[in-house]
């Protein structure tokens, strides 16, 4: 991309040559985060997203000494459908998980009213997460935060339910102030298709979803095709 925008200074990038390589190094981050919180307070709360390269990471993490009995793992977003849906990321993280004794908290979407599932949900979070993992979409959205629907301005409470199908489904979230509060996020961003929108976030550009979060600490960990558009300060 010939004219891209300048990364702001606060990001911590790490660019590497393939999706796996960027999933495995992504689990040896998981753990020393994990370690440092059991070491903090003695848990480590962690909140993760759908998508490819995250099952891979997960993957890795099962065969790590990852302090599990000390882990909760919640889910960051998820499809509005029935439990046995192959869309539902739960189905594709416990399976990545393959029999890692984690303690996984779904977003009660099975429910009949997503509202209230959403109030529910919001009332299991950690006051603060230590790790939050999110993806992002060639469109600029992250978790389900997505764009022209009304759940990018919902402020007044930690999860929220999109007003309109997104990709086929309504879909439950986390909202920007349990993002923005988070110890740190994660960012896994693999792909060509995402290299403008890498670009954007870098660049706190607010004209994409993803570009509206706020947190202080942020690693991004991208493969080449998707940093292919990034320009380094001078």
């Amino acid at each position: 991309m010939d004219d891209g925008l300048p990364i702001d200074a606060g990001w911590q990038i790490d660019c590497l040559a393939t999706d796996e390589a960027v999933a495995e190094a992504a689990a040896r981050h998981v753990v020393q985060a994990a370690a440092a919180a059991i070491d903090d307070h003695g848990r480590f709360d962690f909140a993760v997203s759908g998508g490819r390269t995250p099952w891979l990471m997960f993957g890795h993490l099962a065969t790590m000494d990852m302090p599990w009995v000390r882990t909760r793992i919640f889910q960051v977003d998820e499809r509005i459908a029935p439990a046995d849906d192959p869309s539902r990321n739960l189905l594709h993280l416990r399976e990545a998980l393959a029999g890692a004794p984690a303690d996984v908290l779904p977003m009660p979407v099975d429910g009949p009213d997503p509202e209230t599932g959403a109030l529910q949900y919001g009332r299991m979070l950690p006051e603060r997460f230590d790790l939050i993992h999110l993806g992002l979409g060639p469109d600029g959205h992250t978790a389900s935060l997505v764009p022209r629907d009304p759940i990018l301005e919902v402020v007044d409470r930690p999860v929220a339910v999109t007003s309109q199908a997104y990709q086929g489904h309504r879909r439950m979230s986390l909202t920007y102030p349990v993002l923005d509060s988070a110890h740190q996020i994660l960012w896994l961003v693999t792909g060509s298709e995402k290299a403008t929108a890498l670009s954007q976030l870098l660049a706190h550009d607010q004209t994409i979803p993803a570009g509206r979060v706020t947190c202080g600490d942020n690693l991004v960990i991208c493969d080449g095709a998707a940093g292919s558009g990034l320009v380094h300060p001078a």
